[in-house]
């Protein structure tokens, strides 16, 4: 694993963004770390690694991915979440909303170069240990 803050160095104010644009960039994010995950667990067909990181990326497994790591937020990133939970988004439902705060989480804090604390988070939803 590439230890970095960011892939490409760029100064952005995080705060400035839009929710639904730092819910595009932490979408990308989770996507990726699913994908790894999955890659690293073992060597699987593509149909099926495609299956498994589906099911894991989808609103439903997003939103009971946010009652794990909830309460282990602090007020920035709780706000970063509440900020993707209530943007107005073209689908509604109780999980999208949920997901689309995950996924601004994930996006503020890698804009922000906070790539360890995605992976705490990270590994407190999918248990993984990095030993």
């Amino acid at each position: 694993m590439i230890n970095m803050d960011r892939l490409i160095e760029k100064d952005v104010d995080v705060r400035a963004l839009s929710p639904l644009t730092l819910a595009f960039v932490g979408d990308g994010v989770y996507e990726l770390m699913v994908r790894e995950t999955l890659v690293c667990q073992a060597n699987r067909p593509n149909g099926e690694l495609h299956k498994l990181s589906v099911a894991m990326v989808r609103a439903e497994a997003q939103s009971a991915a946010m009652d794990i790591i909830l309460p282990l937020l602090n007020e920035e990133e709780e706000a970063a979440f509440r900020r993707g939970r209530n943007a107005h988004t073209p689908r509604a439902g109780r999980d999208y909303h949920r997901a689309t705060g995950l996924e601004v989480l994930f996006g503020y804090l890698y804009l922000a170069g906070n790539i360890d604390r995605i992976r705490v988070l990270f590994d407190a939803i999918h248990g993984n240990n990095n030993e």
